[in-house]
């Protein structure tokens, strides 16, 4: 599964890949909760445009939603980008998208997982609290 289609291109890429290749993938459409330039995801106000076009690609099935939270952010701030994620699921499953199976909700990493569960997430990201800090600072992996 991949948890990061943000943008309409990506999706025609690989479902190109996809059909060459005879094969299906899930994929979770990542939606930028945050508002935050510095993270990808397509804007809560185009996740229901952006979602019908991922529907309508054969070689893909979009099982869930995913979002990152405010780094940073107090918990009400955090827990507002989670709620939008919710909100942006149920806008979908309204248009007939995620309805015969709720879509999930990836949401919460490490330093926010208890308010992404309070909000609903049914997965959650804890690579820094099973492994570890990263050895280089996150400006090593995200430049900007």
């Amino acid at each position: 599964c991949i948890q990061s289609l943000d943008r309409p291109r990506l999706a025609h890429k690989l479902a190109q890949r996809l059909a060459f290749e005879n094969r299906s993938l899930d994929v979770m459409l990542q939606v930028n909760t945050s508002g935050e330039a510095s993270k990808f995801g397509v804007a809560p106000e185009h996740a229901l445009e952006f979602a019908r076009e991922v529907a309508a690609l054969a070689r893909l099935r979009i099982v869930g939603l995913m979002t990152i939270g405010r780094l940073g952010g107090s918990p009400e701030v955090t827990s507002g980008c989670f709620q939008r994620l919710r909100a942006v699921r149920d806008q979908l499953a309204q248009a007939g998208i995620g309805a015969t199976q709720p879509l999930a909700l990836s949401m919460g990493m490490s330093g926010d997982f208890e308010t992404a569960i309070e909000q609903g997430a049914t997965l959650i990201r804890v690579g820094t609290t099973v492994f570890g800090e990263r050895p280089l600072p996150d400006s090593y992996y995200w430049p900007g």
